[in-house]
């Protein structure tokens, strides 16, 4: 827990982007970022928003530009040591890229220091010490939209590729004595990935400020983790996230509001049904907002199949013990094919009964709460209508009407109540389909046709909540005591794991979160 002198929620990459900039352009000594991916060129600003640039835009020319004027500014990017599943959708060569066409004052390292099959997927930029940004969004292609989510949109076109499809995340903005909480866990990933003992200097400044999409209150904010566990180096495994959902579910008493990438966490789905079925507790309208269907095949087969059975039984029990249980995603009307053109749902927030709110990094899968580098930030009321419940409110009920599309004060009304009926009432709106809202189908590729139905494989090991390797094998390995036998599982153990150096046999370690 630690105080946020300011705060505020960026809704969609091109607030955040923006804001991202701006901040950017008044560094004075340090900008440090760490994410799941970049690319160097991505565009910041764009559109209407090119009015406000003062030289280039894009990443790293802008961070290259920013060096080459300020000689005490340094620039940090910690980027995961990606698997070779997603070598054709990264940008190649980017540690040469970064380092040796940029000023020497950015340094780019990657991050191989993940357990086994892990990801590095935090998502956080500390500027001076000042402020930060942490939430579910990577500086990095086909990321970029407005809360418009137009159909077509050429503004959302990178790298000389075709404009993508409609996207939505979420980020947070920061100020106060959290900030230095969070340098602190940069400089800790940063020396965990083997880039040595960094500190990143503190930097009084009074003319730090920003433009949200929606305020957040001051006050506590709660920072949350997930860690797997590494032996070399050592970091014992962190499941604060899961605990925080936890806790959260068994807590409401009204709703529970999630919008996520994906959703397949038997611990999630296990606290669903636990607080369902809890005798003599109210009964609730839980609210989930997912993509239509996950991007890529691999993904369906890393999270589809298994999110489809849990909703499907969430559903079930909901009926059986009168809960209201929808499952949404959103769309736009392509008047030109009549076709739905879905809004790919990348966000990771949480929101329970107004009074708790959760946003970050963190996916509703095993491995975001149990592999996987991961973090959280959280805001609680402490009574009822005070002013960090009614933010909550706020924020909640401009997020369910972007993907819902409805505007207006009646509509606003019925969101803000949140009481029994809202399921029924969100229902109505998306069979209607005059708006964006649509009910989810819950299915996968295999059940499109009966060729594929058969292929359906049983059981899958692609999301874990924990390294796929058991971990008292390397702790017997490390126990072994004399001679070559220790000398050599202690450097195949090494090998294994990982010292946080960059290693070629990290590209044939395959990582099956495909995304965010």
């Amino acid at each position: 827990m630690e105080e946020a002198s300011d705060a505020g929620v960026l809704v969609d990459a091109r607030d955040y982007y923006r804001e991202l900039y701006r901040a950017a352009q008044k560094a004075r000594h340090s900008i440090a970022i760490t994410g799941w991916q970049f690319d160097s060129d991505v565009a910041l600003l764009r559109g209407e928003d090119l009015r406000e640039a003062r030289g280039e835009s894009r990443l790293l020319p802008m961070l290259d530009e920013l060096c080459r004027a300020n000689p005490e500014l340094r620039v940090y990017v910690l980027a995961w040591d990606f698997s070779l599943l997603l070598a054709m959708e990264r940008e190649w060569m980017q540690r040469l890229i970064f380092n040796w066409t940029a000023n020497g004052q950015v340094c780019f390292r990657f991050d191989a220091s993940s357990p086994l099959y892990g990801a590095h997927h935090q998502k956080l930029v500390v500027i001076d010490g000042a402020v930060a940004f942490a939430g579910g969004m990577d500086v990095c292609d086909c990321r970029w939209d407005d809360r418009d989510h137009a159909v077509r949109s050429e503004l959302r076109c990178d790298s000389g590729r075709d404009p993508h499809g409609p996207y939505h995340d979420v980020q947070s903005v920061l100020t106060g004595p959290v900030v230095d909480r969070l340098a602190e866990l940069f400089e800790a990933r940063w020396a965990h990935s083997g880039g040595g003992e960094l500190r990143l200097p503190r930097v009084s400044r009074d003319d730090v400020d920003f433009t949200p999409s929606l305020p957040a209150p001051p006050g506590p904010v709660a920072i949350s983790r997930t860690f797997g566990k590494t032996l070399l180096p050592p970091q014992p495994a962190v499941q604060e996230v899961a605990a925080l959902y936890l806790d959260a579910i068994d807590s409401a008493e009204r709703f529970i509001y999630i919008e996520n990438q994906y959703f397949s966490s038997r611990a999630i789905f296990q606290a669903l049904v636990k607080r369902m079925r809890s005798p003599g507790r109210g009964r609730l309208q839980v609210v989930l907002v997912l993509p239509q269907q996950p991007e890529a095949l691999r993904e369906q087969l890393a999270m589809g199949i298994a999110q489809v059975r849990l909703l499907r039984a969430l559903e079930r029990v909901a009926h059986e013990t009168g809960h209201a249980f929808g499952v949404y995603c959103s769309a736009g009307h392509d008047a030109r094919t009549g076709a739905d053109i879905y809004t790919y749902i990348h966000s990771k927030v949480m929101v329970v009964d107004d009074r708790f709110l959760t946003l970050g990094s963190a996916n509703t899968t095993n491995r975001s709460l149990g592999l996987d580098s991961e973090l959280n930030l959280s805001w609680e009321a402490e009574a009822p209508n005070d002013a960090t419940m009614r933010a909550i409110r706020r924020i909640r009920v401009s997020l369910m009407a972007e993907h819902a599309g409805l505007e207006g004060l009646a509509a606003l009304r019925l969101l803000t109540a949140a009481d029994s009926g809202l399921v029924e009432w969100l229902d109505d709106v998306a069979v209607m389909g005059l708006q964006r809202l649509r009910v989810h189908p819950m299915s996968t590729v295999f059940d499109q046709s009966p060729l594929l139905k058969s292929l359906e494989p049983e059981e899958l090991i692609i999301d874990p909540e924990a390294s796929v390797l058991d971990e008292s094998l390397f702790e017997a390995l490390h126990r072994a005591e004399d001679g070559l036998f220790a000398s050599g599982v202690r450097l195949l153990s090494r090998w294994l794991v990982g010292t946080g150096t960059e290693r070629p046999h990290r590209a044939i370690l395959p990582c099956a979160q495909d995304e965010g």
